[in-house]
């Protein structure tokens, strides 16, 4: 019977009305405060997590995971392509030439990054042909001069599909009438958006046109690949040019969007680290309330002493009693917190149509909606977390309670 003491006791401890309604209401406050706490750091990191998917599948889906190129241009590309392709990582490779210049239509300047491409390749290593807003890759045929721009581009040179763009690129071109810059008429034969940054810098053009524009002659500026892990990228970009030998140099996606997901990954542990805060906060108030529980029961604790009760058990009734409150606590907000992390998007959108308000301007924001994305191994660690600190508040009223003296308090009664 003495064994199963603890659980009885600290359980009926913590179901039991209490004289002291100060105890009852710290109980309380810290049952709330670890489900307020729990609930809160699940919908955080769930977002957090949305915005670094929609980041990842965004930009990296537009930005090559790696490129390989050589020192002279790469003229054999097709060779070295279907070399590359072999490898157990590499899913897919494209050629591609690319130019930086200034658009300029109807008194409106942009610059801007023009990438030649073949489009029967670029489905292979970029997402661009899923996003087309309005015509096709399949336009950029070699001698058209069709360019396809990005919609926040095309906006801010005010064109549209069919319109006229010059595109100046910084190099020169010597004449009999002197030095001119070198520029180039494009027609526009589809806009693009993947609602990120590089809508208002990214054009295509077919590859063999950028060529003549870029008087490469057979050459390409490089290969672009597509890798089954982007996050192997760094490891696999230096095994390809090891194995490639001298004249060729790689660069992967870590050189220029690299910065911005150690970013998110920085604030996710941050903001992950200042939340744990309120569950401390909460696992303090349960110390709170276990030492002054301890106080006003000091004649039990006397009365089970004097039957037999261990220090021991003593211990473990009280250490019951604040796991019970921690673990309510815990399972509640595990539960508000995987509730809300499903459905905040649909909370957000209906509190923007319902009060006509926009937390995330599209024009702003590179996505329109609160992205969520919940992961199992978050909510482990969340609760993992919780019930460690909620363990470690009780150790001390628990130690407390088992120094309690049965004759010193008898004494008295």
């Amino acid at each position: 019977m003495l064994d199963r003491l603890p659980f009885l006791v600290g359980l009926r401890y913590v179901r039991a009305k209490r004289r002291n309604h100060f105890i009852s209401f710290i109980s309380l406050t810290s049952m709330l405060g670890l489900t307020l706490g729990v609930a809160v750091l699940i919908l955080v990191l769930s977002v957090m997590n949305g915005f670094d998917h929609e980041l990842r599948t965004r930009i990296l889906g537009m930005v090559p995971h790696t490129r390989i190129e050589a020192t002279d241009g790469l003229t054999q590309w097709q060779a070295l392509a279907d070399r590359l392709t072999q490898r157990e990582r590499v899913v897919g490779a494209a050629p591609y030439v690319e130019q930086q210049g200034m658009f300029s239509a109807d008194g409106n300047n942009q610059g801007g990054m023009v990438t030649g491409i073949k489009p029967e390749r670029e489905r292979q290593v970029s997402i661009v042909d899923e996003h087309m807003q309005r015509g096709s890759l399949d336009e950029l045929e070699p001698g058209s001069w069709n360019v396809v721009l990005g919609s926040a581009l095309a906006r801010q040179l005010g064109v549209g599909v069919g319109d006229r763009v010059t595109l100046l690129v910084p190099e020169a071109s010597i004449t009999p009438a002197g030095v001119f810059p070198r520029l180039k008429r494009f027609t526009v034969s589809g806009t693009f958006s993947v609602g990120a940054e590089l809508d208002g810098r990214l054009a295509y053009a077919n590859i063999a046109d950028m060529q003549t524009l870029a008087r490469l002659g057979d050459a390409v500026g490089g290969l672009r690949l597509e890798l089954d892990d982007l996050f192997a990228a760094s490891s696999e970009t230096q095994a390809i040019v090891n194995d490639l030998g001298p004249g060729y140099r790689g660069r992967d996606w870590t050189f220029t969007q690299g910065n911005l997901f150690q970013a998110i990954q920085m604030e996710k542990r941050m903001i992950g680290l200042l939340l744990t805060v309120i569950i401390a906060v909460a696992a303090f108030n349960i110390v709170s309330t276990l030492v002054m529980v301890v106080t006003d029961k000091r004649a039990d604790i006397a009365i089970l002493r004097t039957i037999g009760a261990t220090p021991r058990s003593i211990m473990g009734i009280f250490m019951v009693q604040g796991l019970a409150i921690g673990v309510i606590g815990i399972a509640i907000g595990v539960v508000a917190g995987i509730l809300l992390a499903l459905t905040v998007s649909d909370l957000i959108g209906w509190v923007e149509s319902a009060f006509g308000i926009h937390f995330l301007d599209a024009g702003v924001y590179f996505i329109s909606e609160l992205p969520s994305q919940l992961r199992s191994s978050d909510v482990i660690n969340i609760v993992g977390a919780a019930f460690g600190l909620t363990f470690l508040s009780t150790l001390y009223p628990a130690w407390r309670a088992a120094r309690v003296q049965p004759a010193d308090v008898l004494r008295y009664e």
